[in-house]
């Protein structure tokens, strides 16, 4: 075997997201060859890739068409793709700005945000949740951090926050600053500045992903995060009822709208239904069925996944354990494809994939 013959057979295994081989894509490198032993490396596009398995057993079976007794050794890296153009003078070690939104309060979109960062986090990505809800946050609750507060830290003669670290996540939410007993009654502009402060003041570091968990509504703190932070996209959070989807919708104009321009990444469904720990088999759609499938094929947008409605998950937010670090299997899971999901829309989003591309993959699974 030579490299040549290592990278045609290689050319017949595509990224099935990106719909082209990963000789073309320029995704292999280091190919060693040692009699029938070959080695070489992948290079993914973010390290939370939920296709990793896939493209090691097609690649085994490529090399294996040419070669029957191949000893082959697949490594990966990866290279997480962004869409950033700008001068990077904000946030200039983050890659990937996410910010998860929702038309009204009660459908459990911190419990979304703060579950979505942990599942990135331990596919391998470097992930911050900025809490930007500065009346009624809670991250600082879901994450056990409370009274907890943050260091400062010199960074090239400026005075920087230092956000606290907890399951491998950056946090910072305005609830670590301020006595929470204490209501924080602020007018827009100041809202808008400690919004600023968060993006400018706060040393995230370097970062595949920044997970900002928005407020409910739409309003002065969605339009500060647009025109501050070049925002990769948007994540809508939904429950099925009928009264929730209207005002997701308004959600998803919101940022659809000309002066806005945010590309949606897709919606998730939160307690789409009830599933007994006694009876994990079993779903009871106690507020509807397929609400957010139906209106995210409305606005011919990706469907990232159901959540169920589980006590462990409401448990896990109050505890400060949230329930990705639980051993609850059901609840961990379907966090895990909604991960998965948006993962993957990201990455083809920056690949500039066609939307049309991009909703008819997750069409597929």
């Amino acid at each position: 075997m030579t490299q040549d013959d290592i990278l045609k057979a290689l050319s017949t295994v595509q990224e099935p997201d990106l719909k082209n081989d990963l000789v073309s894509l320029n995704m292999i490198k280091d190919i060693l060859i040692n009699d029938e032993d070959v080695s070489f490396t992948i290079i993914l596009t973010t390290p939370a890739c939920p296709l990793k398995d896939k493209l090691k057993n097609d690649c085994i079976k490529a090399i294996e068409h040419i070669n029957e007794s191949a000893k082959i050794d697949i490594n990966f890296t990866s290279k997480t793709t962004s869409l950033r153009t700008d001068k990077k003078d904000i946030l200039k070690g983050v890659k990937n700005v996410i910010a998860v939104v929702s038309g009204k309060g009660g459908v459990g979109k911190s419990t979304v945000a703060a579950n979505l960062a942990i599942a990135i986090a331990e596919s391998g990505a470097k992930v911050g949740l900025m809490d930007a809800d500065i009346y009624g946050p809670s991250v600082h609750i879901m994450f056990g951090v409370r009274g907890e507060r943050p260091l400062m830290r010199d960074v090239n003669g400026k005075g920087m926050i230092v956000p606290l670290e907890r399951y491998g996540i950056k946090l910072m939410s305005i609830g670590l600053l301020v006595d929470e007993k204490q209501a924080v009654v602020w007018r827009g502009p100041m809202v808008s500045s400690a919004i600023r402060q968060f993006v400018s003041d706060v040393d995230w570091g370097e970062l595949d992903y920044l997970i900002i968990d928005m407020p409910p509504g739409t309003g002065d703190i969605h339009l500060t995060i647009v025109q501050t932070v070049p925002v990769t996209g948007v994540i809508v959070v939904t429950t099925p009822q009928l009264v929730a989807l209207a005002d997701a919708k308004k959600g998803i104009a919101m940022f659809s709208q000309a002066g806005l321009k945010v590309p949606v990444i897709g919606l998730i469904e939160n307690m789409s239904y009830f599933t007994p720990k006694e009876l994990p088999q079993n779903k009871y759609y106690i507020f509807g069925k397929q609400g957010g499938q139906k209106l995210a094929s409305e606005f011919d947008i990706p469907f990232l996944g159901e959540i169920p409605l589980v006590q462990s998950i409401r448990e896990g937010g109050d505890t400060g354990i949230p329930v990705m670090m639980s051993d609850d299997e059901i609840s961990k899971n379907a966090f895990i494809n909604f991960s998965d999901n948006a993962v993957r829309v990201i990455s083809m989003m920056n690949a500039r994939l066609p939307e049309d591309k991009v909703s008819e993959v997750l069409e597929i699974n």
